[in-house]
């Protein structure tokens, strides 16, 4: 028989069984848990990795990093992040625009060039959209002498020198405008020789020439923003040698939009003339400018064109010489004419007339008639008559 208490006890969990079962009955059907069942995803992003991590031989060594970077996106998304260097510095900040439905996963990169040993590590910090900072992901570099090989007379001895042209320059960064490096490669006997540049630390050019006593050799490029660095000439080879390290820095300065190129210049015009006595005539020129802009030049000899071309002049302007002209004149041309300069700019125009003289007319001059003297005749002298003889 059961005890009152013992059926009330188990009366009341019968109870509680069935307010629990119905409980849970709810938070599996309900939207609540379904909403929670799946955790939203959030900003991840991975330790840098280091290539190489471990870097023996001769520096300068250059260590890629990259790292993964994932970001929830659903419309339009933001991210910014940042490195994070074990030295305590931090690199400036980089955006990437986002859009779409999901994760989306970004790699970052970036090298770093190191002159001597090194241990240390990078990591990312993202800023946005929510503010994550990666684990550290370590490396080191151990500079090391190359091995210095037993030379023998028949080895050759080869050395290089390496320097910028020019080692600076502020203006604009367009494609014409180039940042060049000269590298002199020396022998002490006639032999090939194997080369390439590194500009920052990355090969750049190849090349293979044949030097008997000194070679010059070079490359360039067009920087597009303000940057400073160095080049530097390796030999390729048993020899492995490398140049010293030519520095150089840019500074671009574009134009603000609200005064584009040419705005205020103004442009005039220079232009001599010569003539010869086979009646060529010869002219050559110059143009100026007080600032930036096209100009284009026009050659008129007595009114007709013999052509023209353009220049072009930067921030600060200037003189330059033009191609000149020349052609012989005939007909009535040949008393003289006209050699016309005509410049046209951003705001205005100009010209420069010179004249040249006469040419290829012999004036006839009448020489006076020669006077002939004549002689007059010499009065003869009367020959005295004989006297009467006495009779």
């Amino acid at each position: 028989m059961v005890s009152v208490g013992l059926a009330r006890k188990a009366a009341a969990f019968g109870a509680s069984a069935a307010v629990l079962a119905t409980l849970s009955a709810g938070l599996v059907a309900g939207p609540a848990q379904a909403a929670t069942a799946g955790k939203a995803p959030k900003v991840s992003v991975s330790a840098p990795k280091a290539t190489p991590g471990k870097f023996e031989g001769s520096c300068p060594a250059k260590v890629d990093f990259s790292a993964k970077i994932n970001v929830p996106v659903k419309g339009k998304t933001e991210l910014a992040y940042r490195w994070l260097h074990g030295d305590g510095s931090k690199s400036k900040v980089y955006t990437v625009k986002l859009k779409g439905k999901g994760v989306k996963s970004v790699t970052v990169k970036q090298s770093v060039t190191f002159d001597e040993d090194v241990k240390g590590w990078e990591a990312i910090q993202v800023l946005g959209p929510k503010k994550v900072t990666s684990k550290k992901g370590y490396f080191s570099v151990s500079c090391q002498e190359p091995l210095k090989e037993v030379r023998t007379h028949l080895d050759v001895s080869v050395t290089a020198r390496a320097w910028a042209t020019p080692s600076s320059y502020a203006g604009r960064c367009t494609p014409g405008n180039k940042i060049g490096f000269v590298g002199l490669i020396k022998a002490d006997r006639p032999t090939w020789v194997r080369y390439r540049w590194l500009l920052n630390g990355d090969a750049v050019d190849y090349g293979k020439v044949k030097v008997h006593d000194a070679r010059k050799v070079g490359f360039a490029f067009s920087p597009r923003h303000s940057q400073r660095g160095w080049a530097q000439l390796q030999i390729l080879g048993s020899d492995g040698s490398y140049s010293n390290r030519a520095g150089y820095k840019v500074w671009c300065k574009d134009y603000t939009p609200h005064k584009p190129e040419g705005h205020g210049t103004k442009v005039s015009a220079s232009a001599s003339v010569s003539v010869d006595d086979s009646c060529a005539v010869k002219a050559s020129g110059f143009v100026s400018a007080t600032g930036a802009g096209k100009v284009s030049y026009t050659w008129r000899v007595n009114g007709s064109s013999l052509g023209g071309g353009e220049v072009y002049f930067g921030r600060g302007g200037g003189t330059k010489s033009i191609p000149g002209v020349a052609t012989t004149v005939s007909g009535e041309a040949v008393k003289g004419g006209t050699v016309t300069l005509s410049v046209t700019g951003p705001n205005n125009s100009s010209s420069d007339s010179e004249s040249y003289r006469s040419c290829g007319v012999t004036t006839q001059v009448e020489k006076p008639a020669e006077t002939q003297k004549v002689e007059s005749a010499p009065t003869p002298t009367p020959t005295p008559s004989p006297s009467p003889s006495a009779a």
